[in-house]
């Protein structure tokens, strides 16, 4: 076949009209729809330019075929049971009691959409016919066989029957050969005298007439168009030759049907759809209400509702869609009505916030895209901030009350589910969306670059000097540190960061100066208390056993001071030395305690021995002649060391008369005596 060149619109009316007048007569000659399928691949029936072109004319026609039953009838009496169609098709005979005038019977071809087959006023077929009945109900009878001549009388009628019946088809055949045709309120003229051929004419024409809309289906379309629709974007794909959408003039009749239920406030299912366009006039497919009403879909010119639920491209999947569609468990389910369109000043605003918040334009111009693309770069940024909010745990860096709003306000976004309501809502908060925009750039760069190290070093250095800024009074320090302040607590203080390090610098040098300062008296301290330790540690029996331990004390309090930054701490280190010289002072003190019960008690037990051997070897111990007289019984008195601060109960005397120090000192004693009792012994450390 002879490739040639053709539009979108594959199946035409004016073509495919004589294809189903083609298929109709091979339908009637007895071959099913699998032997006119096999027939139109071996032979081309319909002169298809193409192979497709001719598999999509069959799967066109047939559908269709497939879709115009109607009625049946011999004069009043209905062939079938439960008829209620479109069209019909009705045989006349000579005993029909209706007018048979040719002006009723065109009124009644042309009122009733049917087909009349007037059969000339001819009567012996139905003579043949009847005979032919009541010889079938003889033979069905039990007449008693004691009948001379039963069987043979039985036979004959058999073989009249069959020739009343041969005679019947051919007085019919010949009948329906002169009939007149009624169709459309005018008389069939036909060149052809084959009755078949003749009927089919006119039921062809008949379908014309009634279903003037099918034309309006000018592309035939299935399930895989649909999805091959949802795959691409909403602007028109023209074929070769083509001048427009496929089916244009059957999607403007569906949407004006939604839309008229629309104005009313009402919804229109997908069965009653169904139920409105596969009659007369339209007569169209399941596949092409389908269509239909997923291009209207997918164009934005129809929104669906499902169980209540807007149903829409950013929250089901295209399958799920496609199947609310196609699917006979949604026909009463889907709900459609006429989409109301977005503004274009809101579409373009939309735009304009994509391309400043994300640098992006939308790919495509449908509402439903623009939306979905939208709301996931949403997504997308906020997983970046979430990704940046564990980094302000630890340290006050900028930006972090803009992240909150901004994430706040795009999760809000994503939470729309209407079209409308997100495209309002983007339009009214345009400002604020390109101005989060405009202020996340810098932040986003600050955790990607250097300055976040720098930003975080003036950070250590201010939170030293805020733990020590009791101890410290230094005017150039205090103006350093005021302008690092100014920077760090700027809500955008990104151009001003390369400052910070020359400031940082001139901290540690004003801080260093002032740590060497305050260091000296801390030391000095330290020193001061290990000297008064080792001093004590001196005098007693035991300093070799604990003179290491001691030292290695005092040394680690000494090169924490010797390696401290932080003035606070670094004077934390004299009261520990303090602290430390009087826990020593004490465990001396406990262990002097100990060495003399224990000798006490050696004493009292040489003593009790002495006493012992004396009385075996029969000697009276007279006291005067005692080996050793027993020690004196003392009290044991502890030593309690008491640091000079804890008896003033405060850290500073403020003399202005002879009255102040009367006053101070009576205090003082009044304390040192409450530190004192009979077997306990004060020793104050200033």
């Amino acid at each position: 076949m002879e490739r040639k060149p053709y539009s979108a619109g594959a199946v035409k009316f004016s073509f495919w009209f004589m294809e189903f007048r083609k298929t109709v007569q091979l339908l009637s000659e007895g071959k099913s729809f699998a032997d006119i399928k096999k027939l139109n691949e071996e032979t081309n029936i319909y002169g298809a330019p193409t192979k497709l072109r001719a598999q999509q004319i069959y799967s066109t026609v047939t559908a269709r075929i497939k879709t115009f039953s109607f009625n049946q009838a011999v004069d009043d009496r209905p062939y079938k049971a439960n008829q209620n169609y479109d069209i019909g098709l009705r045989v006349l005979t000579p005993w029909y009691e209706g007018g048979t005038d040719d002006g009723t019977l065109r009124l009644l071809s042309g009122q009733g959409k049917e087909v009349l087959v007037v059969l000339p006023n001819d009567d012996a077929f139905l003579t043949e016919m009847r005979a032919y009945l009541k010889i079938e109900r003889f033979l069905r009878k039990n007449t008693s066989v004691q009948l001379a001549k039963y069987e043979t009388i039985k036979e004959a009628k058999r073989v009249e029957m069959r020739e009343r019946n041969g005679n019947a088809k051919l007085y019919l055949t010949e009948a329906l050969k002169e009939a007149t045709i009624y169709v459309n309120g005018d008389v069939l003229h036909t060149s052809g005298k084959e009755v078949t051929s003749r009927i089919n004419e006119a039921i062809g024409r008949l379908v014309q007439t009634v279903y003037h809309k099918l034309s309006y289906i000018d592309a035939a379309m299935g399930e895989a168009d649909i999805r091959k629709m949802f795959k691409t974007s909403n602007q028109l794909s023209l074929a070769l030759g083509d001048t427009g959408e496929s089916n244009v003039h059957a999607l403007d009749d569906v949407l004006q049907f939604v839309a008229g239920n629309s104005r009313m406030h009402m919804k229109t299912s997908m069965k009653t759809i169904k139920d409105r366009f596969m009659k007369a006039p339209y007569g169209f497919v399941e596949d092409d209400i389908h269509w239909l009403v997923a291009r209207l879909f997918k164009r934005g010119d129809l929104s669906f509702t499902v169980n209540g639920e807007s149903v829409n491209l950013n929250n089901r999947s295209e399958e799920e869609i496609i199947g609310y569609i196609t699917k006979k468990q949604f026909v009463d389910k889907l709900l459609t009505e006429v989409r109301v369109r977005v503004p274009e000043n809101q579409k373009k605003a939309v735009r304009t916030v994509m391309k400043e918040l994300f640098k992006v334009a939308p790919p495509a111009d449908d509402e439903d895209t623009i939306m979905k693309n939208f709301q996931h770069y949403c997504e997308n940024r906020i997983t970046e901030i979430e990704r940046l909010e564990p980094k302000y745990e630890n340290y006050a860096y900028p930006g972090k009350e803009l992240l909150e709003k901004g994430k706040k306000r795009l999760s809000a976004l994503v939470q729309i589910q209407a079209p409308l309501e997100f495209f309002k809502t983007v339009f009214d908060e345009q400002d604020d969306l390109m101005d989060f925009g405009e202020d996340y750039e810098p932040i986003r760069d600050f955790f990607g670059s250097e300055q976040l190290t720098i930003f975080t070093r003036a950070l250590d250095m201010l939170n030293i000097y805020e733990d020590s800024k009791t101890y410290i009074v230094d005017a150039e320090l205090e103006d350093v540190v005021a302008k690092m302040r100014t920077i760090v607590r700027m809500a955008k203080p990104y151009k001003e960061i390369p400052k910070l390090p020359e400031l940082r610098e001139k901290f540690m040098n004003c801080y260093m100066r002032i740590l060497e300062e305050q260091a000296e008296p801390v030391k000095d301290s330290i020193n001061q208390d290990r000297n008064r330790v080792f001093e004590v540690l001196n005098t007693k029996s035991y300093k070799d056993a604990k003179f290491n331990r001691y030292l290695e004390l005092f040394k680690e309090i000494m090169d924490g001071a010797e390696h401290c930054n932080n003035v606070s701490t670094l004077r934390s280190y004299a009261d520990k030395a303090e602290a430390l010289k009087l826990r020593l002072l004490n465990e001396m003190n406990a262990e002097d305690i100990r060495l003399m019960q224990e000798a006490a008690a050696k004493a009292e037990a040489e003593r009790k021995r002495q006493e012992e051997e004396a009385k075996k070897r029969g000697e009276t111990v007279k006291p005067e002649e005692k080996v050793a007289e027993p020690h004196p019984v003392y009290k044991v008195r502890t030593t309690k060391n008491v640091s000079i601060k804890t008896v003033a109960k405060t850290a500073s005397w403020r003399l202005e008369s002879k009255e102040d120090v009367d006053k101070y000192l009576a205090a003082l004693r009044e304390n040192l005596l409450k530190e004192m009792d009979e077997d306990t012994i004060v020793n104050i450390e200033l």
